[in-house]
C-alpha cells in the first residue's frame, strides 16, 4: 500500500532522529551524507529561496514574478526531497547480507545483556538504525571495536 506524501516525510524526519551519525558508519551507509545534507538544507534553503526571489524581482521586475516564484519553490523543495528519500529508505527491507549482519549484531548485543526489541525476520533500515543507535549508546568501546 502506498504511503501518503506527508507520512513519508514524517517517516524521513523520524529516521534522521534515529540514525546514528557516526564516523564508523560513513563508509558503509550513505545515510550519514544524506542526513547531514538534508539538515543543512532545512536550515539554509528558506533564506536562499527568499534571496533568490527578491534579487530576481529587483533585477528583472514584476513581469518575472511567475518564474521567480517557481525558482523559489524549487529551492524550497530540496529539503523535502531529502526527507522523502530518507522516508523511503527507512521502510526499505535490508538486502539479505545486511539482514544477516543485523541478526548477528543483535545476537552479539543480546549476549552482552541487550534488552531491546526482538530481532525481526525481515528487518528494514529503520530497525537497523535503532539497533545501531542502541549499540553506540549502550555498549562499550571494546564491543564496538570487534564489530568495526
Amino acid at each position: 500500500m502506498q504511503k501518503s506524501l506527508i507520512s513519508q516525510i514524517q517517516q524521513g524526519h523520524q529516521y534522521t532522529k534515529v540514525w546514528p551519525l557516526r564516523r564508523e558508519l560513513a563508509p558503509l551507509f550513505i545515510e550519514n551524507r544524506v542526513v547531514n545534507a538534508t539538515a543543512f538544507a532545512i536550515k539554509i534553503m528558506p533564506a536562499v529561496a527568499l534571496t533568490s526571489l527578491v534579487i530576481q524581482l529587483q533585477v528583472l521586475g514584476q513581469q518575472f514574478l511567475g518564474p521567480a516564484l517557481a525558482c523559489a519553490l524549487l529551492i524550497l523543495s530540496l529539503p523535502v526531497q531529502g526527507l522523502l528519500w530518507l522516508g523511503k529508505r527507512a521502510e526499505t527491507p535490508l538486502p539479505p547480507s545486511m539482514a544477516l549482519w543485523y541478526r548477528e549484531l543483535h545476537e552479539k548485543m543480546a549476549a552482552q545483556g541487550y534488552q531491546g526489541a526482538p530481532a525481526k525476520t525481515k528487518p528494514c533500515y529503520m530497525e537497523l538504525a535503532k539497533l545501531l543507535r542502541d549499540m553506540f549508546e549502550k555498549t562499550d568501546k571494546a564491543f564496538r571495536q570487534d564489530i568495526f
